[in-house]
């Protein structure tokens, strides 16, 4: 069991970024694994995160519950698993780092293009409609990112944002989606043996953060105005992808 007292300064942070995340503001979970790679391994530190998003998965499928796209759960679903395939067969013979600024630099660039945009202003009948292929390609590289790195929140974003959903419907979206994904990690995680005992009695100590990140989340993500919400959400991918790029090129 990790009792560092610097990994703990970082890792309640983290825990709370991404109950946030979870709970509707998508963007800021993928802050939390880099922010564990600080003090520890980066396998390490997603197979320490992953048990601590399970559970917060579960608070937030029940906030969300009936509230979420059946439509494009379809094909999200299929390129994420997909995707999480891919990660198992590459694991070990791929530099997180180099996937970790990959992700960056889409994330900084979708959002630069967004903020050049007057998206913001326009009508949300404007907004293009859903694409099964660009679906299951985001999904996909969303469903390898959040394998390795559990940073699969920008590509999934970068399909799902410029479609204008009610920020109701989007948050619940991406709260199921990857509350789906999550769980079927957990067969690689265990079988590639990122589960130790360790990490998982770390993941134990710091468990009770989810429930309050969660609250946080469905909090914040209810009383901001929806034109606000998308600048948060535009913002966020936008940190989230410099934080992706420093740590992969340092």
């Amino acid at each position: 069991m990790i009792v560092d007292a610097t990994f703990f300064a970082l890792a309640v942070p983290a825990v709370l970024l991404s109950g946030i995340s979870k709970g509707g503001l998508s963007g800021l979970g993928a802050l939390a694994v880099p922010m564990l790679t600080l003090v520890i391994p980066p396998g390490e530190a997603a197979g320490l995160m992953l048990p601590i998003l399970c559970l917060m998965d579960l608070f937030g499928l029940w906030a969300y519950r009936g509230t979420w796209s059946r439509e494009q759960m379809k094909v999200l679903l299929l390129g994420a698993l997909i995707g999480i395939g891919v990660g198992v067969l590459a694991f070990g013979h791929l530099n997180d780092n180099a996937v970790r600024a990959m992700i960056g630099v889409i994330a900084i660039l979708f959002s630069i293009n967004q903020w050049l945009k007057p998206l913001l202003q326009r009508k949300l009948a404007e907004a293009p409609p859903p694409s099964a292929a660009k679906g299951l390609f985001w999904s996909g590289v969303s469903g390898f990112t959040s394998f390795l790195a559990h940073a699969g929140g920008p590509p999934i974003l970068i399909y799902l944002l410029p479609q204008r959903m009610e920020k109701m419907l989007l948050a619940g979206t991406t709260v199921v989606f990857f509350g789906v994904v999550n769980f079927v990690k957990l067969i690689p995680y265990f079988w590639l043996g990122q589960l130790s005992g360790g990490n998982l009695t770390t993941s134990l100590m710091l468990a009770p953060l989810a429930p309050i990140g969660i609250w946080m989340g469905v909090w914040l993500t209810k009383r901001v105005s929806e034109a606000l919400f998308y600048r948060v959400s535009f913002s966020l991918l936008f940190l989230a992808g410099l934080k992706l790029l420093y740590d992969g090129l340092a």
